[in-house]
């Protein structure tokens, strides 16, 4: 309960200078209670009504769908052998090398209901990216796919096939050992003493600034993000049908996962994502909702991408991974008015989204959203290490149930990082009278020009309102006198002749003098992960190769 000091429009207490949710508190089990994320997600699922023949995941390119029913049936039935068959116990790690499949879900909630940590990574990483995973997680076995089968079984390990026949034998058949008795063999192998402190999950941040860590999350993460889908459940008369653009590896698309089951969502899944697959999907299966990234959000505001397709069943997009600039929010609204835009914020280490923008409040455009339930924050100067008070800029600090446990074998970042419980973000923000988030820019991507900080998010937001650009980033380029000036790396619609000059000159009559874009570089594509990110570094190491 807050305390008389704690204001009731924006949550922020003077007497500790912190921000509070106003939400309701959630209803947890203890923190050492004995019940994986994986049993109490799955327990969830019954408040939504639907009765498990509900399809859970449909193949985009195949149209092969499971039902809940059969979802929990083979995930409970491959727990069984991956005890008994493959010897995986409590604290094990396996990693998980795969495009979006419809294995990944059965085999996330037979890990996590053992107790065994899932690792899941891109299964197009190099073998440099996979040794330094291995070396961070220590994995026991790897699940991958065919196409990446012989690198993965470079390292030693068994590897299992998630698109071969044994697999899909662990999830169906329960294999019997000597040692159980014909009432054992057909219930389920007992799952352990699963705690709500044990590492569930560790997910890799994205390494568009350093190098890869990995980021350990608990059962208790993942309840209270469980939790906290379950508190915001919005009634409708029959299940969303949501398309996920984002991979399962990423926490955005492994922490849907959850959410999926919690509120019993119809999910569809494409192994290997395109616009246009993406577009003819949601006609195809009448999808409601889709889950992506601004990129994803700037290409629906193009009629020359959506042209043709029928989208009259979509009304929602949840957004996430990067701030959304106003001028696209426009946009979208007005193609799309019958649509909400749901936008959200957070990081790998905060177990996904923290402060999320529902649809039925008031919030400006740029916002976030307020945080969710749970969740604690403080604008802290970086400077001189006060907290601050709202309306003012500095970096944002959380504390909750979702802040992760640190990262696997970095002592040194993980105490940089969680400060007396508090996690540092790196990222510029502030919260306005009512308690909403603003997310101004990463603090080390900030532009110093003449001691003045320039945000290139939102110089980026206005390229993108360009109607000749199709996708663009600013990064510092180095000056003698300004010791940094903006550059910006275009990516031009087909068939546009746009020129630097004009570049330069649609954004200054927009931004003061210091924001201006002082030199252009035109390319095809921008470099990025598999969540949407934009590889600064990459650019960066271009931009010099240019001095």
């Amino acid at each position: 309960m807050n305390s008389p000091d704690t204001d009731a429009m924006s949550g922020f207490n003077r007497a500790s200078r912190t921000f509070h949710s106003l939400r309701p508190p959630l209803l947890l089990p203890p923190p050492n209670a004995t019940v994986s994320a994986a049993t109490y997600a799955i327990s969830l699922r019954r408040n939504s009504g639907w009765p498990d023949s509900t399809p859970a995941i449909i193949d985009a390119a195949t149209g092969h769908s499971l039902s809940y029913a059969e979802l929990i049936r083979r995930a409970e039935t491959l727990a069984s052998n991956l005890t008994n068959v493959l010897k995986l116990s409590r604290n094990d790690t396996a990693l998980i090398l795969s495009p979006n499949l419809i294995q990944f879900p059965i085999l996330c909630f037979a890990l996590l209901s053992l107790g065994v940590v899932l690792s899941p990574a891109n299964p197009l990483s190099t073998r440099s990216d996979l040794t330094r995973l291995f070396h961070l997680s220590k994995p026991s076995i790897v699940f991958a796919v065919t196409s990446v089968a012989e690198k993965a079984r470079e390292f030693g390990l068994r590897v299992v096939l998630l698109d071969s026949p044994e697999f899909d034998s662990l999830t169906r058949t329960r294999t019997r050992t000597p040692a159980d008795s014909d009432s054992e063999a057909d219930s389920p192998s007992p799952l352990g003493a699963v705690r709500q402190s044990d590492v569930a999950a560790i997910l890799y941040s994205s390494g568009t600034t350093g190098a890869v860590k990995g980021v350990m999350l608990t059962h208790r993460n993942l309840t209270a993000l469980s939790a906290g889908y379950d508190a915001a459940r919005v009634q409708r008369e029959e299940p969303a049908v949501f398309l996920y653009t984002m991979p399962f590896f990423h926490v955005y698309g492994f922490t849907f996962t959850l959410r999926a089951m919690v509120l019993k969502e119809t999910v569809v899944v494409m192994e290997r994502f395109s616009l246009r697959g993406m577009l003819g999907a949601v006609e195809r299966f009448g999808v409601t909702h889709l889950a992506g990234v601004p990129s994803l959000v700037v290409a629906l505001t193009k009629d020359s991408v959506t042209e043709g397709y029928d989208l009259r069943t979509l009304v929602g997009v949840a957004c996430g991974s990067a701030p959304l600039g106003r001028l696209t929010f426009q946009a979208f609204k007005a193609k799309f008015p019958n649509a909400v835009l749901i936008e959200g914020y957070g990081l790998t280490e905060s177990c996904a989204g923290v402060a999320r923008r529902n649809p039925e409040e008031d919030s400006p455009l740029g916002s976030t959203g307020r945080l969710i339930a749970g969740m604690e924050a403080k604008i802290v100067n970086p400077n001189t290490g006060e907290a601050m008070f709202p309306e003012e800029q500095g970096e944002l600090w959380l504390k909750g149930p979702l802040v992760m446990k640190g990262y696997v074998g970095d002592p040194e970042a993980t105490s940089a990082t969680l400060v007396d419980g508090w996690l540092r973000t790196g990222d510029l923000c502030y919260f306005d009278k009512e308690g909403r988030l603003f997310v101004v820019d990463r603090m080390k991507e900030l532009i110093k020009y003449k001691g003045y900080q320039v945000a290139p998010a939102e110089l980026e937001q206005l390229l993108l309102s360009h109607p000749d650009i199709s996708d663009a980033a600013v990064i510092p380029y180095p000056d003698e006198e300004a010791g940094q000036v903006p550059m910006a790396f275009v990516v031009r619609q087909l068939h546009s002749s746009l020129h630097e000059a004009q570049v330069i000159d649609f954004v200054a009559k927009q931004v003061a003098p210091y924001k201006k874009i002082r030199r252009v570089a035109f390319i095809d594509s921008l470099p990025k992960n598999s969540a949407g990110k934009i590889l600064r570094k990459d650019l960066s190491k271009l931009a010099f190769s240019r001095l």
